[in-house]
């Protein structure tokens, strides 16, 4: 049976990992301020004009902050919502006549994530809104129409601006991703270089010389052949301290000839994140079956990275999850854990080292590497690594 990783009973109840609420913190935070800022203007408005506060005024103030909480899945249904309470409001009570913290909010996710066939009517809108009062027009009233558009200029500016920010940023880590990727290639070059160009040079013109003298001095031959084996045996060991060192983030102690980690050791590093700090389950779907070496080595490798981050960037009082499935087509492993990740590891998007190394083993193999934050809170790492034809074939 599969395993689940809950969050303790004093959090509230066991809800199963992974499982996101529809909004994050900082979503109810907000909403919860733009009603509360809401409220207090409506009060102070209402005490004026009329001597009492309605409560029913209050509470579609107050649901009309809460449906900001849906304003990063659906913008223009929260928009929607937050003008048409809005207007119930404006039409009942005499109100201030500017734009609400709620509505304005609302406007700028609406920007923020929309089109200006989109934004520009809910502009317009929400400047008319606010007029739709008991009191009629007025000479001040164009003045008060002037005041609001300015501010939703200012909000469309505002989200304007912050679009171009976050563009600005993407292809800023783009460009770091790439320079990270481009200097991770010339240092292997270069080891490899060394390699290749020393060891198995030298290999072949041993080979040649033992071939020139196997009929007429054996002894020379055999010396020779001795002499290439060690050769052989030291660019093996050498190719393999590049693979695992320069590919786990420079970490060269415990290098040695051992067979490489492979899944069997899956265990091993899961008891080591739980012992480091980081709660961590271990769960096995589908029916195991033997692996190539290379590939076993790459699902080692990512595990370990992910857990490694996550127990850098989770903070603590965090838990992590390990997941591998054997599909008919493919073998998918997953590392996940629940932590905040507000300072989470800036590879998110691979400008980091560990990720581009871990999407580059990946991609090795054919399979694809996905990194992020999940929806809410926590990061999840998801290698998807396809079978070998001849295995696939099998099946």
């Amino acid at each position: 049976m599969p395993t689940t990783l809950a969050e303790p009973a004093a959090k509230g109840g066991m809800r199963p990992f992974g499982e996101a609420p529809p909004w994050t913190r900082n979503d109810a935070l907000v909403a919860v301020g733009a009603a509360a800022l809401d409220l207090i203007g409506f009060t102070l408005s209402s005490q004026d004009a009329q001597g009492f506060v309605p409560v029913t005024g209050c509470l579609l103030m107050t649901v009309s902050g809460l449906a900001l909480l849906a304003r990063r899945r659906a913008p223009v249904l929260a928009f929607a919502a937050v003008l048409a309470l809005g207007l119930s409001v404006h039409l009942s009570w005499p109100v201030g006549q500017g734009l609400n913290a709620s509505m304005i909010v609302a406007l700028y996710s609406v920007v923020r994530v929309r089109g200006a066939a989109v934004y520009v009517p809910a502009v317009l809108v929400s400047a008319v809104l606010p007029l739709a009062a008991w009191e009629p027009w007025s000479q001040s009233s164009p003045m008060k129409l002037a005041g609001n558009g300015a501010a939703g200029l200012f909000v469309v500016a505002a989200g304007l601006v912050m679009n171009r920010w976050q563009q600005e940023v993407d292809a800023h880590r783009g460009l770091l991703a790439e320079r990270a990727v481009a200097d991770e290639r010339r240092r292997i070059a270069r080891e490899m270089h060394d390699i290749v160009a020393h060891h198995v040079t030298t290999m072949q013109l041993m080979a040649g010389g033992a071939r020139a003298n196997l009929d007429r001095n054996p002894e020379i031959a055999r010396d020779a052949l001795v002499t290439l084996e060690g050769l052989g045996r030291t660019a093996l060991h050498e190719m393999r301290e590049l693979l695992d060192v320069l590919r786990a983030d420079g970490d060269t102690r415990g290098a040695s000839t051992a067979p490489q980690p492979g899944i069997a050791d899956l265990d091993r590093i899961v008891a080591e994140s739980c012992e480091a700090g980081l709660p961590t389950e271990f769960d096995v779907r589908g029916a195991p079956r033997q692996l190539p070496g290379g590939m076993q080595l790459t699902v080692f490798r990512v595990v370990q990275e992910a857990l490694t981050n996550a127990r850098k960037h989770a903070g603590s009082g965090a838990r992590a999850r390990v997941r591998l499935t054997y599909g008919d087509h493919e073998t998918v492993v997953d590392v996940r854990d629940d932590g905040e990740t507000a300072d989470g590891p800036k590879s998110a998007t691979g400008s980091g080292y560990g990720l581009i190394g871990m999407g580059e083993r990946v991609a090795l193999h054919g399979g694809s590497l996905w990194a992020g934050r999940c929806e809410g809170r926590g990061y999840r790492v998801t290698a998807r690594l396809p079978l070998p034809k001849e295995e696939g074939a099998l099946r």
